[in-house]
């Protein structure tokens, strides 16, 4: 079997692995009062070049966005996200349930992305200042898209400046901020508050890690909250030292870059052969910006295809969405990329 179906489905990175093995050792200070949690802190203001940043280690990328959002907005809040973003279509409303009713509204544009004249459009449309009416007051950018599609810097300065001008915080939804980061080449703060963001859900499971994800709040009041609500929400775990421990390897020596880069690198590699198709009705409905495509292609080449081991997620009766991984090695995008050949030139 080629697992392509998503990057959380990857074993856990070997430098991961290793950083928990060290951090079971002895005994620590249990709900982040250890040594470790406190280098994370270090790790993560090194990093994001921020001196008072602050880092709050979750259990799950749906933890880490409805916490963030509900620190960010007040219950009366919306929150504008495009209408393909995790928040809105995949997490059960969860940022609705920890924030106390702020709701999710979507702003459209293409390839995934907010289009600012869309921004500009849904915020001018607001009465603001009527109760009858929910109060945008965060921006979320899912960075990259779940299509595999990336706001550019200038883009992200572009939309939280508009954001800006209502008052409005600015949040990313970072699940694959890695995969992003690696192929725009920018720095992490470059792409993050430098560009006006407020707070950053870090992804850290779909990249290697075992279990952690962590939010990364460069404003001191959302900060503040996040001390109470990730306790409040189950979040503060006992033995908070080994989330900690896998963040800070990580972030560590460029290694969420190194994994990343290794998985845009796969997934290069497959859309170059998937291109080579296009005769047989294959294309791509985006660009494939990280390491995510969405394929299109005739129904019975899908069957095919699925059925000669290769594992994907099917979209629709003739789309695929494949992700490749840290661990997705150059033989398996060869062979993968055999099989689809196979498939689309038997059916067609």
């Amino acid at each position: 079997m080629i697992e392509l179906r998503s990057d959380n489905a990857a074993g856990v990175a070997p430098d991961i692995l290793a950083a928990i093995e060290t951090a079971n050792t002895g005994s620590a200070l249990a709900y982040g009062g250890d040594e470790l949690t406190a280098h994370l802190q270090d790790v993560v203001r090194a990093v994001f070049e921020h001196p008072t940043a602050r880092v709050f280690p979750v259990t799950s990328g749906t933890a880490a966005n409805a916490l963030a959002l509900s620190a960010a907005t007040p219950p009366w809040g919306a929150v504008l996200c495009h209408p393909t973003a995790h928040i809105i279509g995949a997490e059960g409303g969860a940022t609705s349930l920890l924030s106390g009713g702020a709701v999710m509204q979507g702003v459209g544009g293409e390839h995934a992305l907010i289009a600012p004249e869309q921004l500009r459009a849904a915020l001018e449309a607001v009465r603001w200042g009527d109760p009858h009416e929910s109060q945008p007051s965060v921006l979320s950018l899912t960075l990259p898209s779940d299509h595999g599609t990336l706001y550019r810097l200038e883009q992200v300065s572009e939309l939280t400046a508009i954001a800006r001008e209502h008052e409005m915080r600015v949040h990313v939804d970072g699940a694959r901020i890695a995969n992003a980061v690696a192929a725009l080449g920018c720095s992490p703060a470059d792409l993050t508050w430098r560009a006006g963001v407020d707070v950053l859900s870090l992804g850290a499971t779909k990249n290697g890690a075992m279990s952690a994800e962590a939010i990364v709040a460069f404003d001191e009041r959302v900060a503040d909250e996040l001390v109470y609500r990730t306790k409040r929400s189950g979040h503060v775990t006992s033995k908070l030292r080994f989330q900690s421990a896998q963040v800070a390897a990580y972030l560590t020596d460029g290694l969420w870059l190194r994994l990343a880069t290794h998985a845009n690198d796969r997934m290069r590699e497959l859309v170059a052969e998937l291109e080579t198709l296009a005769s047989y009705g294959v294309r791509l409905q985006e660009h494939a910006d990280v390491n995510m495509a969405w394929a299109a292609m005739p129904a019975p080449a899908l069957d095919a295809a699925a059925e000669a081991g290769v594992l994907f997620y099917r979209m629709a009766p003739e789309v695929a969405r494949l992700v490749t991984s840290w661990q997705t090695s150059a033989e398996e995008v060869v062979e993968a990329a055999a099989i689809f050949r196979d498939a689309v030139t038997r059916a067609g």
